[in-house]
Order: structure tokens, then C-alpha cells, then sequence
């Protein structure tokens, strides 16, 4: 018997919804990246105008997934979902209509909006619905969706760009959504029992300018680094208003609803959790920017042949999640994360070896390796990580632990590109060839990239899995106290 056999049909079918509806809206997340150069050419823009349809989309989610937390508690699950399905679909709809830059820009951050909602919202229903005991082969799915999507996102936008227009790409993702949305409208019922809270205004603009001002920031660190007003206006704005928003939920906690419930630290292998997705994150994304700038740059290979290349990487990820989440109901996490990171981290150090004589099948070899590696982790890390937390924090929880990935991959991105083109810089400066440069430049930013990911082998040591929190519905603390 399996763990959604377990379920009654209502939730299992609650589950696949949101399940189907999450993969839509991550594909879609993707799929723009390949089309940037066709953009640029029909739409008459520079490269660094259209890369704002990519940053529009990352600032909108790094701003929208923080109010989820408050938004899962206070509205219905049926009334979330509606809501993030119909901004998705709008917003695709208003991206196949465009007919310039300003109005597909528009379309994207409404995009972006449904987006945001949707990851928190299936793993909190997730939570709420699966028991402990089997829950890791239910978030193995989750991981499914989570490394398919993004995996085959640039292999099939390519392959809609090599013989129809840029607006197809919408197209295709439009009946799909819509089909969900209705078939949601329809079957979905409500899960959990939505709290009558007030909202902390003050709390949104401060959120939206700390966790936006350090994602935008971060997106434009390649640009000058500190010295570029750009990158140091809205790094200075961004760390001031996420220091009062943090501090400000923290008073909150006390007395009024806050909009992320930050109490959730206090549970020990949550924070530990975050700690390894946040480094996970961080070298993750500067891979997923450095292979392909490598293997279009270096090696020649098409946006097309380089999706093909990594397409193998997302789906033996997809493949092995559902076992991974079984062995983990069964073993625990640590038999499983400790292999992972070590994987990760070698992976890392090797693909920091490469050069422009690399066989392809090396590569390959390197990117499966590293994609089992993060199999092995992501299940077991957010399993977990959120496990613990009682039912009024899953929430708050998969909003936080969201919203760190977002970051965490704008930081990872801009260290690893900032490295990668300095060292370039300066070997070039040097009389270096320009393809030596480069492939120096590759060889420092992924191997900081492996050193990074070195840390997660430590953390990994010490996560272990933590019995469901008992909770009367009050206790948002392991040890409560008086007053809390």
C-alpha cells in the first residue's frame, strides 16, 4: 500500500490537483530563459531589457511568497488555489496577446503572482493531510514536480521555438492551466479550517522591499559589483527593511498574527533544514547558470542541444524521488543526506576540472551524478525540515523555507557569475587566450561552488527525522512558555 493509498479519495485527490497545478506553474517558470535571444530580435530590445522578464518574475516571487504564510491561514485552501490558478492563467493569457515588451512584462509578474502561491500551498496541504509515517513518499512526488518541471522547461520551449513563434511557448502552457483551474474549480475541496487574523500592514511593503531589494540586488551584482549604485542602493535598502520586517515579526509573535511566523526557528531541525537547502540552493543555481553558459559559450552547442543535454539530469531525478521519499519513511534522513551532499560537493569539484577538450559524455556522467546527489537530498531535507512544526506553522514554514530558496539562489547565481567573469577579467588582462580565460573562470566559480556545497556534508551529520510536534493548536514552540 502506498502512502496516497492510505489517504481517503478526497485527499488524494486534493493532492494530485495541486500536484498537476504545481508542475504547470514551474514549467512555465523555465521555459522563458531559451526564448530571450528570439525576444530580443522580434520585440527590437537590448539583452539586459529583455533579462528583465527573467528578474521581473524572481523579484515578484521573492515579494509574493512571504504574505502566503498569512494568506494559508486566513483564506480557504479552495480560494487560494482559485486565486493562484486564475493569476497563473491571466497572466499567460495576457503573455500570448502581447504585442511589445512593456505589456509581456506585465504578463510575467502577474505570472509570477499565481506562481508563488502554489509550492507553499501543496506543501502545506501535504503536511496537513499525510500522516508523519508515510509522508516522505508523498514530498517525493512533491520533489518530482520540483526537479521534472524546471528540467524539461527549456527542452520543450526550444523545441516550440524552432518552428513557431515565441508566443506558441504561452500557448502551449495556456489549455493546460486553464484545464486545471476548472477541473480544481470543480473537485477541490477545503483542507484545514481558514483563522479569522488580522493583517499587519506595515508588515507587506516592508517584506516586499527587504526580500526585493536583496533578490534585485543580487540579480545585478554581475553589473559592478558594491561600486555599481544599482546593486548598492537596493542592497542597503533591501538589508535595512528586511532587518525592521524580521524584527517587527518577532514583536508580532507575541500579540498579533505576523505575516512569516518566525517561531518556526526555534524548531531545531527546521533551522537545519533551511541551513542545508539554503547552501543546496546556492550552489545549485550557479551550476544550473554555469554549465550552460559553458557548454553555449565554450563548446558551441545550440539553447536547444544544451536542454537536451541536461534534460537526462532533471528526469533521473524525477525517477529516483519516489524512492527516495520511501527509503526515507523507512531509514530516516541522514543515511540518505550525508550520500547526497558528498555526491554534490564531488560532482562540483569535478565539473571545476572541465575544459573546452571535455568529452560530452563526461559532462554527462558529471550532471546525472550530481542530479542523484540531489535526489538523495531534497526529499529527505524538506521532509525533515518541516515534519516537526506544528499544524499553525506548516504554513509559515514552507513560505519560509520558499522564500530562502528564492534568495539563496540570487546570491549563489551572483557570487559564482561575479567569480567566473573576474577571473576572466583579470587572466585576460594577463595575456591569457580568451578561451583559457574562460575556462579559468569556470574552473574558480565551480570549485567555490563545491566549497560551498562542502558545508551541506557537514550539516547533513547532523539532521536526523523529528516525531510530528503534538500540538494542542496553541504551542508553536518545542518547550512552550508562559506567555509565547
Amino acid at each position: 500500500m502506498t502512502a496516497t493509498d492510505s489517504l481517503v479519495p478526497r485527499d488524494r485527490a486534493v493532492i494530485l490537483i495541486l500536484l498537476i497545478a504545481t508542475f504547470v506553474v514551474i514549467l512555465n517558470e523555465t521555459i522563458m530563459n531559451v526564448a530571450l535571444p528570439r525576444l530580443m530580435t522580434d520585440l527590437n530590445i537590448t539583452a539586459s531589457t529583455a533579462q528583465w522578464l527573467s528578474t521581473a518574475f524572481m523579484l515578484t516571487m521573492a515579494v509574493v511568497i512571504p504574505v502566503t504564510g498569512f494568506l494559508l491561514q486566513r483564506l480557504s485552501t479552495r480560494t487560494v488555489f482559485l486565486l493562484a490558478m486564475t493569476l497563473f492563467s491571466l497572466g499567460t493569457l495576457l503573455a500570448a496577446l502581447s504585442t511589445g515588451f512593456v505589456p509581456l512584462l506585465l504578463a510575467r509578474i502577474v505570472q509570477a503572482s499565481g506562481t508563488a502561491i502554489m509550492l507553499p500551498l501543496l506543501i502545506t496541504t501535504v503536511l496537513t493531510l499525510v500522516p508523519e509515517r508515510t509522508r516522505g513518499t508523498v514530498m517525493g512526488r512533491v520533489s518530482i514536480v520540483i526537479s521534472v518541471a524546471p528540467a524539461i522547461g527549456p527542452t520543450i520551449s526550444g523545441l516550440i521555438l524552432q518552428a513557431l513563434p515565441w508566443r506558441f511557448m504561452f500557448l502551449f502552457v495556456l489549455p493546460i492551466a486553464l484545464g486545471v483551474l476548472v477541473y480544481g474549480a470543480r473537485t477541490l475541496r477545503n483542507v484545514g479550517t481558514p483563522r479569522r487574523l488580522s493583517l499587519d500592514l506595515l508588515s507587506v511593503p516592508l517584506s516586499a522591499l527587504g526580500f526585493g531589494g536583496l533578490v534585485f540586488a543580487l540579480s545585478k551584482f554581475g553589473e559592478g559589483g558594491l561600486g555599481n549604485p544599482v546593486v548598492s542602493v537596493p542592497l542597503v535598502v533591501g538589508a535595512v527593511a528586511l532587518a525592521t520586517f524580521l524584527g517587527r515579526q518577532v514583536q508580532l509573535g507575541r500579540h498579533v498574527e505576523p505575516l512569516l511566523d518566525l517561531r518556526a526557528f526555534r524548531f531545531p531541525m527546521f533551522t537545519l533544514g533551511v541551513g542545508l537547502m539554503v547552501i543546496a540552493m546556492m550552489a545549485l543555481f550557479g551550476g544550473m547558470i554555469l554549465l550552460p553558459l559553458y557548454l553555449q559559450n565554450l563548446r558551441g552547442l545550440s539553447a536547444l542541444q544544451t536542454g537536451l543535454l541536461l534534460l537526462p539530469g532533471g528526469l533521473l531525478m524525477g525517477l529516483l524521488a519516489p524512492g527516495v521519499g520511501k527509503l526515507y519513511d523507512r531509514i530516516g534522513p541522514r543515511p540518505l543526506v550525508v550520500p547526497g551532499t558528498l555526491l554534490m560537493t564531488l560532482m562540483l569539484f569535478g565539473l571545476g576540472r572541465i575544459d573546452a577538450a571535455t568529452p560530452i559524455w563526461a559532462l554527462l556522467a558529471l550532471h546525472l551524478t550530481l542530479s542523484v546527489g540531489l535526489a538523495l537530498l531534497f526529499t529527505p531535507v524538506f521532509t525533515s525540515a518541516l515534519g516537526p512544526l506544528p499544524p499553525q506553522l506548516y504554513s509559515h514554514g514552507s513560505a519560509i523555507l520558499s522564500t530562502l530558496q528564492q534568495v539563496a539562489g540570487a546570491a549563489g547565481t551572483a557570487l559564482l557569475i561575479t567569480l567566473m567573469a573576474g577571473r576572466t577579467t583579470s587572466m585576460t588582462a594577463q595575456g591569457v587566450a580568451p578561451i583559457a580565460a574562460q575556462v579559468g573562470g569556470l574552473h574558480l566559480a565551480f570549485t567555490v561552488s563545491a566549497m560551498i556545497a562542502a558545508i551541506a556534508v557537514v550539516l547533513a551529520l547532523f539532521l536526523k527525522s523529528a516525531p510530528q510536534h503534538a500540538s494542542d493548536g496553541n504551542d508553536t514552540s518545542p518547550l512552550a512558555q508562559p506567555g509565547d
